[in-house]
């Protein structure tokens, strides 16, 4: 069916690729949402969401079914759909790495994410979890940082680890950020550390092997105005996944600068 609404319209940026998309990934955090919730926002704004995390352990407290029929939902709509990584943490110190594999497969999940947000994790077993995973058929997305408060983001390091788990076998490393906003690139009231920032641009090279945590408005705004519309961002609130698409393509006047600007126009 022919669009309504005229592509320079609709994306003025012109920047916006459809799903299955390389870059500009939105990624999703659910801290509960029930079925109905669920599935309105897919059926709202499931072409503007890549992947959708259920947050930290929630996965094994949800009735088996409600995960099941999430989970099948997301994928029918072309979403990845992934346990937090505090589970997979949770696997390992508890010695029970290859049940959390076999479960989340069972349930359906094509991705997890691989993170040592709370627990310290070897160089070589995170690189056997990548492995691991990607042996399975899963895709896999890595964490950088600490979550605990006051943490910050070491540019350097970054770019270490990062190499290290692409070459492992990992899709994305995720910057960590928290759900609330307030570790790595941000304080802790979520204002952005902006010399942090800047250091990061001039150290990690190509922003699109990462995917930055930025819950709040502002602080998606500021990487969108750094990194441009394809910046990968993740822990979106499910309410704000179409203002973040707005802001994406310069249809909301905090990032009105992204679009195309044509050479003359009438008001």
């Amino acid at each position: 069916m022919e669009a309504i609404w005229h592509p320079q319209l609709s994306d003025p940026s012109g920047a916006r690729d459809a799903k299955p998309r390389r870059f500009g990934l939105t990624m999703v955090i659910d801290k509960g949402l029930g079925m109905h919730a669920f599935e309105d926002l897919l059926e709202t704004a499931g072409d503007h969401v890549d992947l959708v995390k259920f947050a930290f352990g929630t996965s094994p407290l949800y009735p088996d079914g409600v995960l099941r029929r999430k989970i099948a939902l997301a994928r029918r709509r072309g979403v990845s759909v992934m346990p937090g990584g505090t589970l997979l943490e949770t696997a390992v110190r508890q010695d029970m790495v290859p049940s959390f594999f076999r479960a989340a497969l069972e349930l359906g999940f094509d991705a997890v994410e691989v993170s040592d947000g709370t627990i310290g994790l070897p160089r070589p077993l995170r690189t056997e979890l990548i492995s691991m995973a990607r042996s399975l058929g899963l895709r896999v997305f890595t964490e950088f940082g600490k979550k605990k408060a006051g943490s910050r983001l070491d540019a350097v390091e970054l770019l270490r680890v990062a190499e290290e788990d692409r070459e492992a076998g990992a899709d994305l490393v995720i910057v960590e950020a928290r759900e609330s906003g307030t570790v790595g690139l941000f304080d802790e009231g979520g204002g952005l550390r902006e010399g942090e920032l800047e250091r990061v641009r001039r150290i990690v090279g190509d922003h699109r092997r990462f995917l930055w945590e930025a819950p709040r408005k502002e602080q998606q705004v500021a990487l969108l105005l750094a990194f441009g519309p394809q910046v990968n961002l993740g822990n979106i609130p499910a309410r704000d996944v179409l203002a973040l698409e707005a802001m994406r393509r310069g249809l909301r006047s905090d990032t009105f600068g992204l679009q195309r600007c044509v050479p003359e126009y009438v008001i």
